[in-house]
């Protein structure tokens, strides 16, 4: 790709060509260095922000939620950490491996969940398994009032509905390393005197450990990064506590710095990754053959069955059924212009962050085709580092950003020109679309950069020789064949954008309330059905992207 990005940039020194398409080519560098510098700023702003002195904030946070926030957040990681690992390897162990009734479905049906906010499973599973709720007041109608339940506002409860929202992150990628290896590579070990599960444990998880490292790494951002989940269950982690400095003490510096803390824990997650993955590189042949499954019979077989419905009963299934059922006896009073407001709202920043976030992301993909230089990949690098951000360490630093330049255009007006100004950017949507955009810059630079690999290099050399810009190749060539690219880019990130909570929660400006908004509002005050509608519709957009990625993972069995 370099050689040719070198030849498609060649003309004859002659023709006066070659200095002009060297010029345009550092534009387009530099609109990726911009691009990667909007991403970096709001890390730099927090980083910075220890410089801003809090110290009668910071002396109540230690004496009353310090330790605490730090045990919760240890637990929170460690827990969903073992869990999504058990879950999402067993499933798609049995799934890639063994064949039982049901498998088929289970292939595809068990990357639903993934559909399913964390919050949104959440304020079900405390609606339903709460004191007050059906199940506990069935077990006392039957057993009597001293019937026990262990409580679901508790660690194990944050943990276990986390569990069942991100355990396809591992799943999906656990699933296709275990398809790629084959029964060969068990029947190898199984030579050497392995048993089945010596096989399993010794062969085929050492040879996925990347793609577990890779599936267990993105769980615990998700984790970490979650904010509606663990304010339903009243489990207090950073992300609250910077919801409560921001909101409760008015103290930005404060929520800062506890959004760098928070930074610490998502880059021990990135280096844990790392360090389990280690240095070792595993090949598998790109074209495998038909994968000869395992055939379970008799009671293993329906264990197999069983274990792939309850997690499916539980992850998706029960709580969409519930949702469902609220929304009937409640759609009536609530499906009004104040939801229609919501979901108008919802539409709009989620269409206009996806046309602006693919935009940027085709500009540095295509930058990176025309000069894939260590300068070219750094920022591509570093502005697709977002998604690994939480979003509300991205709405403090985009804040502090923002109060910052309003307060240098008040006073370059005031000095220039006897003008006095209020806030020009603070509390725009200016703020919350770049939150967006940061945030999913990677989830949309990936389809772009996916597309962009399987347009042949001659097409561009052909447009070059007839004297097209660099531009033009990229409106007039490229963007025709990146449709499909450009479309899933932007499907994804608008997706996201509608269940994006903690940077919505802040940096929303007012009277802008969203259907995530609106189920963390009547979720606070305990009105469960009345958040169903828009959790919902919450669920039915997340259903998208789950249905293009089962599209294309069953494309390559």
């Amino acid at each position: 790709m370099s050689a040719t990005a070198e030849n498609l940039r060649q003309a004859p020194p002659e023709s006066g060509i070659s200095a002009w398409l060297n010029v345009n080519v550092r534009l387009w560098r530099l609109a990726s260095g911009v691009i990667a510098g909007v991403v970096a700023a709001p890390i730099l702003v927090i980083a910075l922000a220890w410089l801003t002195p809090a110290g009668d904030i910071w002396r109540h946070l230690v004496h009353t939620v310090l330790g605490e926030l730090l045990r919760h957040t240890a637990v929170l990681m460690f827990g969903v950490g073992l869990g999504v690992f058990v879950l999402g390897a067993g499933l798609a162990w049995l799934i890639a491996m063994c064949e039982f009734p049901g498998r088929r479905v289970f292939d595809w049906a068990l990357m639903l969940p993934l559909a399913v906010p964390a919050y949104v499973l959440a304020f079900v599973a405390v609606a339903l398994l709460d004191f007050s709720g059906p199940v506990q007041g069935m077990l006392r109608t039957v057993f009597g009032s001293s019937a026990w339940f262990p409580p679901i506002r508790s660690a194990g409860g944050v943990i276990g509905v986390m569990v069942l929202a991100f355990y396809p992150y591992v799943y999906m990628l656990a699933r296709a390393a275990f398809l790629a290896q084959g029964r060969r590579m068990l029947e190898t070990g199984r030579v050497y005197g392995l048993t089945p599960w010596a096989a399993f444990v010794r062969v085929a998880l050492p040879m996925a450990r990347p793609a577990l490292a890779a599936g267990v790494a993105l769980a615990l951002m998700e984790a970490l990064a979650d904010f509606g989940a663990v304010a339903v269950f009243n489990y207090d982690t950073f992300t609250t506590a910077i919801y409560k400095a921001w909101q409760g003490l008015f103290s930005l510096p404060a929520a800062a710095q506890l959004a760098s803390l928070l930074l610490l824990f998502v880059a021990l997650a990135l280096i844990g990754e790392q360090r389990w993955r280690g240095r070792a590189r595993y090949h598998v042949a790109l074209r495998q053959e038909r994968v000869e499954r395992y055939r379970l019979a008799g009671s293993r077989a329906w264990l197999a069955t069983a274990a792939c419905s309850i997690v499916l009963l539980l992850a998706f299934v029960i709580p969409v059924g519930q949702l469902l059922r609220w929304v009937w006896s409640a759609a009536r009073t609530d499906l009004d212009a104040r939801y229609l407001r919501f979901f108008f709202n919802t539409v709009f920043l989620g269409a206009a962050a996806a046309v602006a976030t693919a935009f940027c992301a085709l500009l540095l993909a295509y930058t990176y085709r025309l000069k894939p230089d260590r300068w070219v990949a750094g920022a591509v690098r570093f502005a697709t580092l977002g998604y690994a951000l939480p979003g509300s360490v991205l709405a403090v630093g985009i804040m502090l950003s923002f109060v910052w330049l309003d307060r240098q255009l008040a006073q370059a007006l005031q000095a220039g020109l006897g003008i006095a100004v209020g806030p020009l950017l603070t509390g725009t949507l200016v703020a919350l679309l770049l939150a967006y955009g940061v945030r999913f810059m990677a989830v949309a630079y990936g389809p772009i950069d996916s597309s962009f690999e399987r347009i042949k290099p001659s097409l561009w050399q052909a447009a070059r020789s007839l004297g097209a810009s660099n531009r033009e190749i990229l409106w007039r060539v490229s963007i025709p064949l990146l449709r499909s690219g450009l479309l899933s880019a932007g499907l994804l990130v608008f997706v996201e954008v509608m269940k994006e909570m903690p940077a919505t929660l802040l940096l929303r400006p007012f009277g802008w309330d969203t259907l995530a908004t609106r189920v963390f509002e009547m979720t606070s005050e305990g009105q469960w059905e009345r958040a169903a509608l828009p959790a919902v519709t919450l669920v039915l957009a997340g259903l998208i992207p789950v249905v293009m990625l089962v599209r294309r993972s069953t494309s390559r069995i």
